[in-house]
């Protein structure tokens, strides 16, 4: 097993650089509650809630799974799969998957919370898992990729390679899309898996490694990649952002920039959070800036989300800011816990809804 550090202590060790104080918004948007919940601490993982249909699931460190109403967070249903959780939730609205950290793998059905089958895989498990075609994707912290059956939890097929002697710790995700399935792995690189066979299209390389020191050449991607018709995006830490044609693995463009959250966007921008706190908009065309916001300085922020005419992206106290899709100037804030909201937020009908690290599930919309 790989070492494997975690950019994020360096950050909030007591000689880093210290975050940047809030600043005074004038004219700001009220930013509404819709509904708040409590699901559970997530210690020092990434837990992310998923929408799926009209229902919202959501994990807990110790163990906890729950179903809420998207739209008024009633709780469905809440059950314990009695292992220590070490991942977000995947769902397809008929099933509901969670991975422990000894690599056990349980499946439950969406409409119950009761297990429909288990299985596992060589490892711990830091990303959520992911359903399509038929396939639950579970990417393991050893950089293999297991596909189970979605109907019986049988293993379809297991992608694997070699990780670098010292990799980020961070959930590096999948992004199933048209068939196949695009992964990054340590050293920069970026591959197009079948959902068919689990054989690789192809391979590009986002980022080399670079400098003298074994530290200083951790390239490895963050995130998971995104994906929107023929167009697929990754970014790497201390590298590049950059997107390819999902088809071949041209690289349509790339720009220096290191993040530890990876890379969204919309019909128009690209939308990235560096590991120095600034929130960039990226053209979609070609790579060129279009703005960056650089007042949430080491606030160790998320990855942004774009909502529409606004984006939204979350911080280590718990604050999340809403900034305007086209300038980049801030539109609202608004406070959750206090502990921080690491995952990117997700989209809801109305609004985006957001969990902490204590535990805290906010669904909140922009007046």
């Amino acid at each position: 097993m790989p070492t494997s550090l975690n950019p994020m202590d360096w950050f909030s060790a007591p000689a880093g650089p210290k975050p940047a104080e809030l600043p005074v918004l004038t004219n700001a948007q009220g930013v509404k509650l819709l509904w708040s919940s409590s699901i559970g601490a997530a210690e020092g993982f990434f837990f992310s809630p998923i929408l799926a249909g009209d229902s919202v699931y959501a994990a807990s460190r110790a163990g906890n799974v729950t179903r809420l109403e998207a739209a008024t967070g009633k709780s469905r249903w809440r059950i314990s799969v009695g292992k220590r959780i070490s991942s977000g939730v995947g769902s397809d609205g008929a099933l509901v998957v969670v991975a422990a950290d000894d690599g056990e793998v349980f499946a439950l059905d969406a409409q119950s919370g009761a297990v429909k089958w288990r299985s596992r895989v060589s490892s711990e498990v830091l990303a959520q898992p992911k359903l399509s075609d038929g396939l639950v994707l579970v990417r393991s912290a050893d950089s293999k990729i297991f596909a189970f059956g979605i109907e019986d939890g049988k293993r379809r097929w297991v992608y694997q390679r070699p990780a670098a002697a010292l990799i980020v710790r961070s959930p590096v995700g999948l992004t199933p899309h048209l068939g196949a399935v695009y992964a990054g792995f340590s050293g920069g690189k970026l591959v197009a898996i079948s959902l068919a066979d689990g054989v690789a299209r192809w391979e590009a390389t986002v980022a080399l490694p670079k400098g003298a020191t074994e530290l200083e050449r951790v390239t490895d991607i963050v995130g998971d990649p995104s994906a929107q018709g023929r167009e697929v995006c990754s970014a790497a830490y201390q590298g590049r952002v950059a997107c390819y044609d999902s088809q071949n693995g041209n690289q349509m463009w790339s720009r220096e920039m290191s993040t530890l959250t990876g890379v969204s966007f919309d019909a128009r921008y690209a939308f990235v959070s560096d590991d120095k706190g600034a929130v960039h908009a990226l053209d979609r065309g070609n790579g060129r800036s279009v703005w960056k916001q650089d007042r949430l300085a080491y606030r160790q922020l998320s990855l942004p989300v774009p909502l529409g005419t606004e984006v939204a992206v979350g911080d280590l106290q718990g604050y999340v800011h809403f900034v305007a899709r086209e300038s980049g100037a801030f539109l609202g804030r608004v406070a959750t816990d206090g502990s921080a909201v690491r995952a990117a937020p997700i989209r809801l009908a109305e609004g985006l809804l957001v969990q902490t690290r204590n535990g805290g599930l906010y669904a909140l919309n922009l007046q």
